[in-house]
């Protein structure tokens, strides 16, 4: 072959077409495996460089199987809690049902003695009345000067002025002719009121709050209503309201005598006795009406001022107004400060309100023994229902009236009621309430603190409204009398860890205690409660959390102390008494207990995953890189009834009472939270495995296409490449073609 001579272009060209092939059998060999880089000869920095990042995922793949079994390892153990809560539950639930059963013993250990007149308001028992006065407020008589104080005789009342009218024509126009008897006030006419004045049916007067109502017809046809009665030409209900009756135009009935006896009813002046449909009037206080010289003149009743609403007409017609009209004109007439009297006479309608009774003020005589109502008895100025609740009448009625009312409210005196509607003071709850100095000094009684309220100007007028006149309650509390427990103190030490009880019976105010719930509340704290029967026993006991503890004990503590009194001798505290039924069921209570408590020990022994068991206390260790200097160690914890807290229970010992109860409740809320934590603390760990389980997957990926990048060929560019080639290829064939074409000239010479 050396002996062969080829020339330059044949050379050249025989060379370019070697280099393509070998150009091109590489480019071929990229397309077949997908690499640029194949042997450490393509390229031996990638190469290298991408042999190690190829191996450092595959050390990293191998490590996500560690890390998978670790993140399965945790889910069996958060498993494994879910379940040992629900366990737990279960227990709290039959602790729960032991609190709900009967306490478990028929007595508990106790103490108790009896108060006399002790009430669950008041635990100091039978008390006397308090002298109560009107905070120094001295009510005044109406003597001149206003220094007179009153007595237990002073009137309720006020003296009678008198409202006199001007002379009034009749119906002829006659001057100074009006009439009581003969004047007509119906059908106008020479022997009636003025023409304008006549009231026709249906007008009305108002006197003092009653009504008087025109009718017209004869009263002969009226229907008289229960409890009413008839007097001339009127009908009265008994209690100021009346109807007159005008009669017809052919036969009128009704005179100015008819019209002022009803003026006279409703303002107290007058009274009516009704029997039998009929009534019987006769003075009560005041004047009667009366005309002189045409002039008509009307006084006040005692017990209230004068006040006349009605039609100008008719008032006119009466002359006791100047106007005229349809309209309504009022005439009014106070009465006047009586030396007899109380300085600010009390109002009609009044009220006082007394520990829950009511005592009315009326202006009114009071009525005779035969017209009070069943039940009910009337004792001078006063009628009393047999309840509490009182009228008194202000005409004639004395302030020893009102003090007998308040009396029979507060129970201070009790009234004695016969049939024939009297009745009599007796002894009550307390001694009379008097008058002392002008001012009333009042008897709480014993069966409650004493509380008036009023309405209109009661209070004020019998100075229980204070100095200034203006307060709208007059109290006072009763003060502990003989055979009370007020001043005695009373002690218990510490019982079962509670506060030691230091108390001192009293008013309720400055750390005392006077009823039974401020005692229940001294006791709570030591773990004792407080009862009050019907019989004024009062008991104190154990509460249901210490039912099996004995007061007094060395174990248990509670050792009473304190005054001891007649009034205040406690009985020796007895041990409990078990019941047996109750204890049985909560026996029962307790083996349902256990089992679940061993529940709890299974479980947690189950809660394995490939030999690890993170609630057995074993060590759970974790490798997240290739040269182990990344790691995760979890530590377990031993779940077990012991780890968290949960002993056996004993039958007759625990669930015996509610405190032995709560403590194996609080055990287990403890147990809860134990649970809660661990599972916290995994959930955690789980957390993070997860997080770097992706993170070694992400990072693999990483590596692996960080390998790829320096190895793989880019397919496209090598595919255009072997076109190039095989294109360089033919063209270099075609070139040596020509090349060899001299060489084949000389051939066909030699031919």
């Amino acid at each position: 072959m050396s002996g062969i001579v080829l020339s330059a272009s044949v050379r050249q060209n025989l060379l370019s077409l070697q280099s393509t092939a070998d150009l091109l059998a590489t480019t071929q060999n990229r397309l077949a495996s997908g690499k640029k880089v194949n042997t450490a000869l393509d390229n031996p920095t990638n190469f290298f460089t991408a042999a190690g990042l190829d191996s450092r995922a595959s050390d990293i793949n191998n490590l996500l199987d560690g890390i998978g079994n670790g993140v399965q390892i945790l889910q069996a153990a958060n498993t494994g809690i879910t379940s040992l809560q629900k366990l737990i539950d279960s227990a709290k639930s039959i602790a729960n049902q032991a609190l709900q059963t009967t306490v478990g013993y028929s007595n508990k250990s106790n103490v108790s003695t009896t108060i006399a007149g002790a009430t669950p308001q008041d635990l100091r028992g039978t008390t006397t009345f308090a002298n109560a006065n009107a905070v120094g407020k001295v009510v005044a008589s109406g003597a001149a000067g206003g220094a007179t104080p009153i007595t237990n005789g002073t009137l309720l009342g006020a003296g009678s002025t008198s409202l006199v009218g001007a002379a009034a024509p009749n119906g002829a126009g006659t001057a100074a002719s009006l009439a009581m008897t003969s004047t007509l006030i119906g059908t106008p006419g020479a022997t009636t009121i003025k023409g304008a004045g006549a009231p026709i049916d249906g007008d009305t007067l108002t006197v003092n709050g009653k009504t008087i109502t025109f009718r017209t017809g004869p009263i002969s046809g009226a229907v008289i209503p229960a409890g009413s009665g008839s007097s001339g030409n009127i009908v009265t209900d008994g209690n100021g309201n009346s109807t007159v009756y005008l009669g017809t135009s052919a036969t009128p009935g009704a005179t100015v005598q008819d019209l002022t006896n009803a003026i006279d009813l409703a303002s107290g002046v007058q009274k009516a006795v009704i029997a039998n449909g009929g009534a019987t009037l006769s003075n009560s206080s005041g004047t009667n009406a009366s005309i002189t010289g045409g002039a008509l003149t009307l006084t006040t009743g005692t017990g209230s001022d004068l006040n006349i609403s009605g039609k100008s007409d008719l008032l006119n017609a009466l002359g006791l107004t100047a106007s005229v009209g349809s309209g309504v004109t009022t005439v009014s007439q106070n009465r006047t400060i009586s030396a007899t009297g109380l300085g600010s006479p009390i109002a009609d309608g009044s009220t006082l309100n007394v520990n829950g009774k009511t005592i009315t003020f009326k202006n009114a005589a009071p009525p005779a023994a035969g017209n009070v109502p069943a039940g009910a008895g009337v004792l001078n100025g006063v009628v009393t229902d047999g309840n509490g609740n009182s009228t008194v009448y202000l005409q004639n009625g004395t302030t020893q009236d009102v003090l007998n009312a308040i009396d029979i409210a507060t129970g201070a005196q009790k009234p004695t009621i016969v049939p024939a509607g009297t009745f009599s003071m007796g002894p009550g709850t307390g001694v009379p309430s008097q008058i002392v100095a002008g001012a009333l000094q009042i008897s709480t009684g014993t069966t409650s603190d004493l509380t008036i309220t009023g309405t209109g100007n009661a209070l004020s007028a019998l100075g229980l409204a204070g100095n200034t006149n203006t307060n709208t309650t007059f109290t006072a509390t009763r003060a502990a009398g003989p055979g009370g427990i007020s001043g005695t103190t009373l002690t218990f030490s510490s019982f079962k860890g509670g506060t030691p009880v230091n108390i001192t019976f009293g008013d309720g105010t400055n750390g005392t205690v006077k009823t039974l719930a401020q005692l229940n509340a001294a006791l709570q704290a030591n773990n004792m409660t407080a009862t009050l029967d019907a019989n004024s026993q009062l008991t104190i006991t154990t509460v249901n959390d210490y039912a099996s503890s004995t007061l007094g004990s060395v174990a248990d503590g509670g050792v009473m102390g304190g005054t001891v009194t007649s009034a205040l001798s406690f009985t020796t505290a007895e041990p409990p008494v078990a019941d047996t039924v109750s204890q049985s069921t909560r026996a029962n209570l307790v083996a349902q207990y256990n089992n679940v408590i061993n529940q709890i020990t299974t479980t947690s022994q189950d809660a394995s995953f490939n030999g690890v068991n993170l609630l057995n206390g074993d060590t759970l260790k974790l490798v997240f890189n290739e040269t182990g200097t990344s790691t995760l160690n979890i530590n377990g914890t031993q779940l077990t009834p012991a780890g968290l807290g949960l002993p056996t229970l004993v039958a007759g010992t625990d669930f015996i009472d509610n405190a032995a109860a709560n403590r194996t409740l609080t055990a287990l809320n403890a147990a809860g939270s134990a649970l809660r934590a661990q599972a916290s603390s995994l959930g955690s760990n789980l957390s993070i495995v997860q997080i770097r389980q992706d993170f070694a997957k992400n990072l693999i990926n990483v590596l692996q296409t960080g390998s790829s990048n320096l190895t793989l060929a880019d397919t496209n560019e090598e595919a255009a490449n072997s076109q190039a080639l095989s294109t360089r290829q033919s063209i270099a064939v075609s070139a040596l073609a020509l090349a060899n074409q001299s060489q084949q000239s000389v051939l066909k010479l030699l031919q």
